[in-house]
């Protein structure tokens, strides 16, 4: 298989799991963390790699090392490799995964960004999304008549925050995510709770469905629930780890033990919680958003800016979720009729929050 973000989160449990059934790597792609990709070179024994800088590639220890965006798209199309993993932040990942679906090769998807700005272009025939929230939701499916659909969010680091101190929290603090280790981007969005309304977009393309909600659920627990038109609920429960997942999406099937189950004895109580916009100024936006999808570009757009600004110490925490509603209020007449027209818009909803 060819992993992108070899480096992060998702890239190490998908080694984890390369590992743990023997499966051959071709292709690594990685970011700046150099160290880590050397000792992945050194075990998995790649064909080819591609890296994000190129001052980078003397430190590379591989005989065939290229960098950039177009590399990361030849290298898809060059490899003999059936499967990909995209676990590359942000709307950089979008390219690659509309090459590897016109490459007809089986997509492992961890970017969020390129079904949000461009679920109605993308063939999910050969998708399977790694996320917890959609494999959840997936592992649930039944023949029966399903009334609606909701997943869960941990609340992230703030949820239990006096409110009028939100304003002043720190870079620090926000990364401090109670439940899960994930990287900076993503972290800060469960925190904001964009996160979770890219993942009801996720959920509206991956299951043809509109009638979608979240709640907090304070332990991680639960993943997803099905809400069935008899009115029956399913719930999928397992351990935080995101090995289960991956491990479906590249293999299909799965028949030995990934994970410890849950110990229900162990856990002793579940909390849930409503997502009130008074923590979470972004929830305002949520139906409007699930109700026009070609909202997600400009959300994305407008997030992305707003997240590097405040890791760069720019803005504040709560001026991310501002920015957002603003571009949506700004923008909030958008319509995309091509792939052009999602680059075209990204570039002018960044220009817009930059200024």
């Amino acid at each position: 298989m060819i992993i992108l973000g070899s480096t992060g989160s998702i890239g190490v449990n998908t080694l984890n799991i390369a590992r743990k059934f023997n499966l051959d790597v071709e292709v690594l792609v990685a970011g700046k963390n150099i160290k880590l990709l050397n000792k992945q070179i050194e075990e998995f024994k790649p064909k080819k790699v591609v890296i994000a800088n190129k001052e980078d590639i003397t430190k590379v220890n591989h005989s065939d090392v290229s960098f950039g965006e177009n590399e990361i798209l030849n290298a898809i199309e060059n490899s003999k490799s059936q499967t990909v993993v995209n676990s590359l932040v942000g709307f950089l990942g979008l390219k690659p995964t509309l090459k590897a679906i016109e490459c007809g090769k089986k997509l492992a998807l961890a970017n969020k960004e390129s079904l949000v700005a461009a679920g109605k272009f993308i063939d999910y025939t050969n998708l399977s999304p790694i996320d917890s929230e959609h494999f959840g939701l997936w592992y649930l499916l039944q023949d029966k008549a399903i009334d609606s659909m909701t997943i869960t969010a941990s609340g992230g680091p703030f949820r239990d925050y006096p409110l009028d101190e939100l304003k002043n929290v720190s870079i620090k603090e926000a990364l401090n995510h109670p439940n899960w280790s994930m990287g900076n981007k993503i972290t800060i969005d469960s925190a904001t709770m964009t996160n979770k309304i890219f993942e009801l977009m996720e959920a509206a393309w991956l299951f043809d469905i509109r009638k979608l909600d979240a709640i907090i659920e304070t332990k991680s627990l639960i993943h997803a629930m099905v809400n069935f038109k008899d009115g029956s609920t399913t719930a999928h429960m397992a351990n935080t780890s995101m090995q289960l997942p991956i491990a479906y999406a590249i293999l299909g099937k799965v028949d030995t033990s990934i994970l410890e189950p849950v110990d229900l004895i162990k856990a002793g109580s579940l909390e849930f919680k409503k997502i009130e916009t008074s923590r979470y100024p972004i929830w305002e936006a949520k139906d409007e958003i699930i109700n026009n999808l070609d909202l997600g570009v400009v959300l994305n757009a407008a997030n992305e800016v707003g997240v590097s600004k405040f890791l760069n110490s720019q803005i504040g925490f709560l001026d991310i979720s501002k920015k957002s509603l603003d571009a949506l209020n700004k923008f909030n007449n958008v319509k995309i009729n091509t792939l052009d027209d999602i680059f075209a818009i990204d570039k002018e909803v960044r220009a817009y929050c930059e200024s």
